[in-house]
């Protein structure tokens, strides 16, 4: 920069006029109206994104590698950190997985055991458990998947029933060997007798999750790995219940009369039979009173309809991912220098608090009056307060800074839309008429701000930033020689950074910017310092042609779809769901806004309003499915019925325990109720699978049958369940990185299956007997009797 200083640019009376005596030559930045800090430092980011396709956490390591050598080559005054890394969240939430993967395999094989009480049968049905798995994973790879969080969630879901086919298998052929039957004919004689059960199942089953492959949107992308992986690890646990569980049987049982039974097997086969004669007593009781368990499954089917309206909707949960972003705003027509000052109150507030591990703050990366600010929080187990704790925390305490409002966010775990905004749900206003647009707009931020159940209401409006307004008179100008591109060149010089020349090193080059000096861009007044030469060469005074005059305009004009649009962004109060904000923002715009005015949710709110739609259409479809598959499978109309008649206490069981624990029915929770879908049939197909089978050789009663068959099938039914239920439970009761995504999902499983459990046990006779009864009720109906034929005159001879 010295070098610069003495350049002569003109000759003066003979004597040299250089740079130094016409202004300040400076070492500075080439933009200096942005600027980066990092705890206080200035600082500059570097944004590493992975290429689509390649793994997260293989790409960080990389980073990392890189980093250590880059840290050996630069000066010791340059300091290289890492500001953030989600491969750690990535790494702690499939660490939370698998610790939760281990502990159902655990829980799993403990209800097993505790059925069974043998050692060698536990260890048979166990074994379904890696094989599934195995194989899971070579499909997973055929297909290129990795190992995420909702592949790593899949396959711990598919750990409480990917056994359950071996669990029938294993309990009929035990049942067989407890009569006296060798292992060999008792393996044969058993898997012939659930064979077909098993297949019922296992098809079943895997066709809940056929609607999910082609469901489109971000819902039909997010769990489009997860149905695939869950699927296929039903798929292999078919397989390997019907193939290696009886040959494990056959070889590794013992007779019944070989095998020396202790004090726990004899206690607890006492308990065993005190339940099972408890429930046949019941049962019996229950079968006396059909009509009033008829009307009882009525209720809960109705009931179930409204618990679906009552209960709040959400779209993702939010995860507590040790991050807090946000965006500072200032009054428009700010300058910089005062934002800056701003900005380093709000960070001084942050970076005092003791959960916070390092900030980051941004000036010049949006609008001229906007800031953004980064908090890197300390792990959950080192901190007082959740995430979402912390921000309403920051929030009472950034109130009290004058001149600058903050809007802190919990990232979302799936960014939704490019618009950045500084509250998380938006809803967008259009319209060819901007004055009409822009009033409206207003009033309905207004009013939305009234709402008690919304936080943060804010939009992208701004349209009083003040502004110089320079009416050249072009008469005047004319006269005196002076173009409007020489005023415009001119003004451009003196206010836009105007590269005049680069200087060029061995290893970069260097932008010169020719500007005025601070003290002349602060006041309008210094417009009329301002000189233009003309043609003949003569300086005319700017004012001496124009007139300056100031106003307010709009910083900037957003559009949407080649129309003017403003975007009203909002949060939600604690324990208010999406749902019902979106319900009452469309409610008052409906009274507020004209009709040549339209309106639209966009981002994770559009997100969400398509879902619902995607949702429920997904949930009949699926039911569709499985009806039709086991129509297929029994060459029936009536018994698959029977088998889905489950559903409607699965779903009441499933909602229920969401608005007692006030979670949201997210698109997790969601997902929870489809898979009872395919979970709570299996007690209906182990029933009536059984009771067909009983009339068709046995020539029983459907009563008769329908009882046998609920005694016979006790056993594997709990055992089915209970190994579901302590498969979901450990994602219910999940408390590590990423289980707030998780627990809707096992809490709408565990408390659907738990009450369905128990209430189908009763009920799905009682429809199997009324439903047996239908053909014979409909041949017997007067539509469907055959006509008696007319009587015919009786035939004369010929003559």
């Amino acid at each position: 920069m010295a070098a610069f200083r003495p350049l002569v640019i003109a000759y003066r009376n003979g004597a040299p006029v250089r740079l130094q005596d016409l202004g300040q030559v400076l070492d500075d930045v080439q933009d200096n109206k942005s600027a980066a800090w990092f705890n206080s430092s200035r600082a500059i980011v570097l944004a590493i994104q992975r290429q689509p396709g390649t793994n997260t956490v293989a790409v960080a390591a990389r980073v990392r590698s890189v980093m250590q050598n880059l840290k050996q080559q630069l000066p010791g005054s340059v300091d290289l950190q890492l500001r953030s890394d989600r491969s750690e969240s990535i790494r702690a939430s499939l660490a939370d997985v698998q610790f939760t993967l281990f502990l159902t395999l655990a829980l799993v094989v403990l209800v097993i055991f505790l059925f069974l009480r043998n050692l060698s049968a536990t260890i048979i049905p166990s074994l379904a458990l890696p094989f599934s798995l195995v194989g899971t994973f070579a499909v997973m790879y055929a297909l290129d998947y990795s190992l995420d969080n909702l592949s790593m969630m899949a396959l711990t879901l598919s750990v409480g029933f990917v056994v359950d086919d071996a669990i029938v298998m294993l309990e009929n052929i035990v049942r067989h060997m407890e009569k006296g039957t060798p292992p060999l004919q008792a393996a044969f004689t058993g898997s012939r007798e659930v064979g077909f059960t098993i297949l019922s199942m296992t098809l079943s089953l895997a066709a809940v999750f056929i609607p999910v492959l082609f469901m489109g949107g971000i819902v039909g992308r997010l769990f489009h790995e997860f149905a695939v992986t869950i699927g296929a690890a039903i798929l292999v646990s078919g397989v390997v219940s019907l193939t290696l569980t009886p040959m494990l049987c056959s070889r590794f049982l013992k007779a019944s009369r070989e095998t020396q039974h202790g004090r726990f097997y004899e206690a607890s086969e006492r308990v065993y039979q005190r339940v099972l004669g408890w429930y046949e007593g019941s049962l019996g009781w229950v079968m006396e009173r059909r009509p009033a368990a008829l009307a009882f499954s009525a209720a809960i089917l109705v009931a179930t309809v409204v618990l679906f309206v009552l209960v709040p909707k959400g779209f993702l949960p939010s995860e507590d991912n040790s991050q807090i972003s946000g965006t500072t705003e200032t009054v428009q027509g700010t300058s910089f220098d005062d934002l800056v000052r701003h900005q380093e109150q709000v960070m001084a507030v942050l970076q005092q608090d003791p959960n916070v591990d390092a900030t980051m703050s941004f000036l010049g990366t949006g609008q001229i009056n906007q800031g953004r600010v980064f908090m890197q929080l300390k792990p959950r187990s080192q901190r007082s307060m959740s995430v979402d704790e912390l921000i309403r925390y920051f929030n009472r305490k950034l109130a009290g800074i004058p001149g600058i409002q903050v809007f802190l966010q919990n990232p979302p775990p799936i960014q939704i839309g490019g618009r950045r905004t500084k509250s998380l749900y938006q809803f967008t206003l259009q319209s060819p008429d901007r004055v009409a647009l822009y009033d409206n707009a207003n009033r309905l931020t207004t009013e939305l701000r009234k709402l008690p159940d919304l936080l943060n209401v804010t939009s992208d409006l701004q349209i009083s930033n003040p502004q110089a307004t320079v009416t050249i008179n072009r008469d005047r100008a004319g006269a005196l020689g002076v173009t409007a591109q020489q005023v415009e060149e001119a003004l451009y010089d003196a206010y836009g950074s105007r590269q005049v020349s680069t200087i060029y090193t061995a290893t970069n080059q260097y932008w010169v910017v020719m500007e005025l000096l601070p003290q002349y861009q602060q006041d309008l007044s210094a417009l009329n310092l301002l000189y233009i030469r003309s043609q003949n060469g003569t300086l005319v005074p700017l004012a001496s042609l124009a007139t300056l005059t100031s106003s307010v305009g709009p910083l900037t004009v957003s559009h949407s779809g080649q129309l003017p649009s403003v975007t009203i962004s909002f949060d939600l109060r604690e324990g208010v769901a999406i749902g019902t904000a979106v319900a009452q923002v469309q409610r008052i715009a409906r009274q507020i806004l004209p009709s040549s005015i339209t309106t639209s949710f966009s981002g994770t709110a559009q997100a969400f309003q398509s879902s619902q739609a995607g949702l429920l259409f997904l949930l009949i479809l699926a039911v569709f499915v499985i009806y039709m598959v086991l129509g297929i499978l029994y060459e029936s109309f009536i018994h698959p019925l029977t088998i889905l008649s489950a559903l409607p206490f699965a779903g009441f069981g499933a909602l229920l325990t969401l608005l007692i624990f006030r979670v949201d029915l997210s698109v997790y929770a969601f997902v929870g109720v489809i898979m009872l879908v395919g979970l709570v049939k299996k007690n209906g197909i182990m029933m009536i699978d059984f009771a067909l089978e009983a009339q068709r050789v046995e020539g029983k009663s459907a009563r008769e049958a329908i009882l046998q068959a609920c005694s016979i099938r006790f056993r594997p039914i709990m055992m089915t369940t209970m190994a579901a239920l302590m498969g979901t439970l450990p994602i219910a009761l999940g408390v590590g990185v990423g289980s707030e995504s998780r627990r809707p999902l096992g809490i709408a499983v565990v408390g659907g299956l738990a009450f369905s459990q128990f209430i189908t046990l009763y009920v799905t006779p009682v429809i199997y007997t009324y439903l047996d009864e239908l053909p014979g009720r409909i041949r017997n109906f007067a539509l469907f009797r055959p006509v008696p034929a007319r009587p015919q005159p009786e035939a004369t001879p010929a003559d």
